[in-house]
């Protein structure tokens, strides 16, 4: 038998809390009245168990069970890493 969990592909937005992610979900579709195509986006909160995503990177959630009031998605896979700057401080020479 097939799974029917959904999953969505979005850009982590935030990781403040712990084993938690923001992820936001972005995607286009056409006005019911008048036919404009208009951009949408929400914003999901999924369980990052190893807190191994970072603020940029491309994720795939998956629907899964309730983890808390808000939360019932989890992180399937990491798709694209963000680009990471360098922070060290530059050297006087």
């Amino acid at each position: 038998m097939q799974e029917q969990r959904k999953r969505l592909v979005g850009k982590v937005v935030s990781t403040k809390m712990d084993k938690t992610v923001v992820v936001v979900v972005r995607r286009t579709r056409q006005h019911r009245l008048y036919g404009k195509v208009i951009r949408v986006s929400k914003r999901y909160k999924a369980h990052d168990e190893r807190n191994e995503c970072l603020v940029g990177d491309e994720i795939r959630i998956v629907e899964s069970r309730p983890f808390s009031k808000g939360k019932h998605w989890r992180v399937e896979e990491i798709l694209l890493r963000a680009a990471q700057l360098d922070t060290s401080p530059l050297r006087a020479e």
